[in-house]
């Protein structure tokens, strides 16, 4: 297993220009979806979640319902699919309320089938 130096070189190497990790192949990547409930539309909520996931290097995507909820897909390395999944239960955008997050069809992945994040319209 590479340790300390070694490690943020082989890092480094993989960053890509927007500064993230690009781990396409690998193990540990999971994939999930997401529902946000509460006051998240008309607060920038999705350019948040598309901020946030940039710097977890997360890929995926993030809409609004007609409902007035946000959806959305996440994939990355487990540990940072975690980190954004608390992101969007408990932080959001500074003018959101969330009220709660589902989260379903959660699945290990051996590969990514995106790249970046993005709003679909």
């Amino acid at each position: 297993m590479t340790k300390g130096p070694e490690l943020l070189f082989l890092l480094f190497i993989c960053a890509d220009v927007t500064g993230t990790v690009n781990m396409s192949t690998g193990s540990g990547l999971v994939s999930v979806d997401f529902e946000v409930f509460g006051h998240v539309q008309g607060v920038c909520f999705r350019m948040y979640t598309e901020k946030e996931a940039g710097l977890l290097g997360v890929v995926g995507w993030v809409k609004n319902t007609h409902s007035g909820t946000v959806v959305g897909h996440l994939q990355g390395p487990s540990d940072a699919v975690e980190e954004m999944k608390v992101w969007l239960s408990k932080v959001g955008s500074p003018g959101s309320r969330i009220s709660r997050t589902s989260f379903s069809n959660s699945n290990n992945i051996n590969k990514l089938e995106m790249s970046g994040f993005h709003t679909r319209y």
